[in-house]
């Protein structure tokens, strides 16, 4: 899931926190917008030995949450009233307060990074402060935060996103303990009764006698 846009445009960047339903709350302004946005995303492989062939299938385990990375800046050098922090602190502690634990939902909250139209649903991975200027007493009024935000989604969200199935291409499966061809079939195909196809495909003469451990190839389900 990429940075999704919305119809909400914000010409300043903020931090907005989500509730239990994951509607915005409280919300961070940030004061001055980041130079550049960076955003990571990798997937998880193994590999499976297959009797037979030169070298190991790539088998697709998951995949991993998006990270979205910015560079923070905070300065409160210049004098701008009787109403604004004297110490930089007062800025950056509400940042770096989203990475401690919120009483009510024992963990830290969940988040939403919004700027323009990229839209960023996500709990803070990190967040590391660097105080760059000083006042003659020692108290910092200028800092920088690179922060990581790590994607988070609802797991019923996904599930809805699209199906789970893969019975368009050729893929191979270990079989575990319990294991049964029309409960593959299942699995791959979301219909039990191909079980056949898969026995055919692996010379599997007796279909209640499944090995755990061993490698099904699962072929391809041609549409009629």
């Amino acid at each position: 899931m990429s940075p999704a846009a919305t119809n909400d445009s914000y010409d300043d960047a903020r931090i907005k926190v989500l509730d239990a339903d994951l509607e915005p709350g409280e919300e961070i302004e940030v004061q001055f917008n980041p130079g550049e946005v960076s955003v990571d995303k990798s997937v998880t492989y193994a590999e499976q030995d297959v009797p037979g062939l030169d070298s190991p299938i790539q088998q697709f385990v998951s995949g991993t949450a998006e990270t979205l990375s910015v560079e923070l800046f905070f300065d409160v050098y210049e004098d701008r009233g009787e109403d604004q922090p004297r110490d930089v602190r007062e800025l950056t502690d509400e940042v770096n307060r989203l990475l401690l634990v919120d009483g009510e939902r024992h963990a830290p909250p969940i988040v939403k990074f919004a700027w323009g139209t990229i839209s960023f649903t996500a709990v803070v991975e990190s967040g590391n402060t660097t105080f760059t200027m000083f006042r003659r007493d020692g108290t910092p009024v200028r800092a920088r935060i690179d922060l990581t935000f790590r994607e988070y989604t609802l797991p019923k969200k996904q599930l809805r996103a699209e199906p789970r199935h893969s019975a368009d291409r050729t893929s191979v499966r270990r079989v575990v303990e319990g294991d049964t061809l029309p409960g593959i079939a299942g699995d791959e195909y979301g219909r039990p009764e191909e079980w056949r196809r898969i026995a055919d495909a692996n010379e599997i003469d007796n279909p209640r006698r499944l090995l755990p451990g061993e490698d099904l190839v699962i072929p391809v389900l041609e549409r009629t």
